[in-house]
């Protein structure tokens, strides 16, 4: 049987999943790889990329014992933390990943962001190259340091026996200070910031297999994670908006055309379209903090009771009568001062269950905000949602919720592990194309 692997190296978690020739995930496995160790600075959030490739390696071998070699192998995982290689392609570094936010610290009185913003070089604290710069201005690269990488990327470089690493737009895009449009990096600003640039990785503007396993399988570059969870859970591209809700949440739609985009919404390389990226900051959690609420005074677990108490309430006075939750709790990307609110309280809707509605009517609104906003950049509107992530998934009121207020039908994706999923469905169709 040929089958190709899609392999999700996450921040908490790898994930593999197994396709066979009709696209259909026939296995999976999720380890939790436990690979934060202690960085040498408060701000800094790092992992060890062996501890995260030995889980991936034995996981590989483990599938391979029950299935045989696979034809491809695909990645996506963490976008924006990167690592150091020599010019042997070995780790030098560990994983400064995405929470890192090492680029807000001042050195000489500056951050590294503010020294890039006033190179017009807009990026957020845990992306690569903000990081990178930090890292060169502290002096704290490795003396024998070549290139940086993801570590999706990394993995992929070391199982085809490469010594350099290859990104795709979409993971460099991730690292921040990209032109997505013409999709590669913003070298010129970059120099005159005084970032230095020969640390910056290979990138291909689309997909590109990158080598071969000793067995002779075809292994690809990795897709950002945003854009495999996308092509893992949506059938009808052009026609569907992604609505996923974890611990975080998200909305994407995609695009053929390169549009201008503004506020807290991102145009994302996806192939050779475009995703558009919308994030909440609190997003999901709004749900859990609530439950957390709940279980202080109740003493157990609630979320049996919220789900119970909200249908009631839907059902006898509708969403309308619902709380008015602002779930903004952390702020937004543009404004981090912003903060969450609870209006609309009355005599008549004084329940447990008008209070759970309206946290997620809130993390909900916030979600179609971004979705406004997408439909105003494009001028398309999608027809239907597929809901990813536990967050509902497992929640019948959130998806009756989300059905009602962007008035459109919710799916659920099929698939649990959406972004594994979508590396392997890349991986499978950049080899056929490739030959």
């Amino acid at each position: 049987m040929k089958y190709t692997l899609g392999i999700d190296t996450g921040t908490t978690s790898v994930s593999i999943a197994v396709l066979n020739e009709s696209r259909q995930v026939i296995d999976s496995i999720t380890v939790n790889h436990e690979a934060f160790i202690p960085g040498d600075f408060p701000e800094s959030r790092v992992q060890s990329p062996e501890r995260i490739r030995e889980i991936v390696m034995a996981s590989l071998e483990s599938l391979t014992r029950k299935y045989g070699q696979p034809s491809a192998i695909g990645f996506t995982g963490q976008m924006h933390g990167i690592l150091y290689v020599n010019s042997k392609g070995e780790s030098v570094s560990p994983l400064y990943t995405w929470q890192d936010i090492s680029g807000s610290v001042p050195v000489n009185g500056k951050s590294s962001l503010e020294i890039l913003r006033e190179h017009g070089l807009t990026v957020s604290p845990g992306y690569g190259l903000a990081t990178h710069f930090y890292l060169q201005r502290s002096g704290k690269i490795p003396n024998d340091g070549e290139k940086f990488t993801t570590i999706s990327d990394y993995i992929a470089m070391k199982i085809c026996g490469n010594d350099s690493p290859v990104l795709s737009a979409e993971m460099a895009a991730g690292l921040g200070c990209f032109d997505v449009q013409k999709r590669e990096f913003m070298i010129d600003a970059l120099k005159s910031a005084g970032v230095d640039v020969s640390f910056l990785p290979e990138t291909v503007k689309g997909y590109s297999v990158v080598g071969h396993t000793e067995s002779g399988a075809s292994v690809v570059c990795s897709m950002g994670d945003n854009q495999a969870s996308f092509m893992g859970s949506v059938d009808d591209p052009e026609n569907t908006l992604l609505l996923n809700i974890g611990t975080g949440s998200q909305v994407s739609f995609m695009t053929r055309e390169y549009v201008d985009v503004h506020s807290d919404i991102e145009l994302r390389p996806y192939g050779d379209a475009y995703l558009l990226a919308g994030s909440a900051l609190c997003g999901g959690r709004a749900y859990a903090m609530l439950e957390e609420f709940y279980r202080e005074i109740a003493g157990r677990s609630c979320y049996d009771v919220m789900a119970e108490h909200a249908g009631k309430f839907l059902e006898a006075h509708g969403l309308g009568k619902a709380w008015e939750v602002d779930t903004r709790f952390q702020g937004t990307r543009s404004n981090p001062d912003i903060t969450g609110s609870i209006r609309g309280i009355t005599a008549e809707n004084f329940c447990p269950g008008a209070f759970t509605v309206g946290v997620i009517r809130g993390i909900l609104e916030e979600l179609r905000g971004m979705y406004e906003g997408m439909k105003a950049m494009t001028g398309r509107s999608a027809g239907v949602i597929v809901g990813s992530g536990n967050g509902i998934r497992k929640n019948e009121i959130m998806r009756r919720v989300a059905g009602e207020i962007f008035g459109l039908e919710v799916r659920v994706s099929e698939s649990k592990e959406e972004a594994a999923k979508g590396s392997a469905m890349c991986a499978m169709s950049t080899v056929t194309k490739q030959g």
